[in-house]
């Protein structure tokens, strides 16, 4: 079986659940979850398309306040779920946006796109 190599980042979350719910207004689906026994803390993958994070509970995993490029079609559309302006830059379209445990995405469409 074919695969195709990628880097995921992982980020550090506090509650899992919520950070699901957080990254579906994104665009993100939860693909799956994990934990070791009931009550220990949940790893869980979500997915954009082809585009993947780990949430993770783990204390040691991730580090609170991370910063993640996250490169979309279509940057209106994450800024008007978001209620955010769109900054123009000469690379790209961007917006900056804090997920519920801190963690920045700057999320931008490039220049010359669309």
């Amino acid at each position: 079986m074919a695969m195709n190599e990628e880097v995921i980042p992982i980020l550090r979350v506090k509650d899992a659940g919520v950070a699901v719910t957080w990254y579906d207004r994104l665009g993100f689906t939860k693909e799956w979850e994990h934990r070791f026994e009931p009550g220990f803390p949940a790893f869980v993958e979500v997915a954009r398309g082809p585009v993947r994070l780990f949430l993770s509970e783990h204390e040691g995993d991730a580090r609170p306040g991370t910063l993640v490029y996250l490169r979309v079609r279509d940057v209106d559309a994450v800024a008007a779920e978001f209620g955010v302006t769109v900054e123009e830059l000469p690379w790209a379209r961007e917006v900056e946006l804090r997920d519920p445990d801190d963690n920045r995405l700057r999320v931008g469409t490039p220049a010359g796109t669309g």
